[in-house]
């Protein structure tokens, strides 16, 4: 598919999409006429990425990630490198250190609206 379809089946911009493929994070093939051409996986690829970034895992580390995502339909166990294992843990303290923030914030408005007299 080419770089429009995909950003239209993905929601994100063929800017983006070529910064992805600078990046490596995904892969397409050149025509014969320069246009890029996506792999049918494409689409899921840009899923995984568009969820990692959102989750906050830097677009370095998403890319050593990379064979990981191609083995998440596999049901062997994926192997990864201990320093990357090391990376994700880390982010992943970091990320429920902030989800535990957001979750106290969250009930702390909710006991204030739950506690306050609306106006008006």
């Amino acid at each position: 598919m080419r770089i429009g379809e995909l950003a239209s089946q993905t929601g994100v911009s063929t800017r983006l999409l070529r910064y992805y493929e600078a990046q490596g994070l995904i892969s397409s093939t050149r025509e014969s006429n320069g246009y890029r051409d996506y792999p049918d996986g494409a689409v899921e690829r840009v899923g995984q990425v568009r969820d990692l970034i959102d989750a906050g895992i830097p677009t370095a580390v998403i890319l050593d990630m990379i064979p990981c995502l191609a083995s998440v339909a596999d049901p062997e166990t994926p192997v990864i490198q201990r320093a990357l294992a090391e990376s994700l843990a880390e982010r992943r303290a970091q990320l429920e250190q902030r989800i535990g923030c957001l979750t106290k914030n969250r009930d702390a408005i909710t006991a204030y609206l739950d506690r306050a007299t609306i106006a008006g």
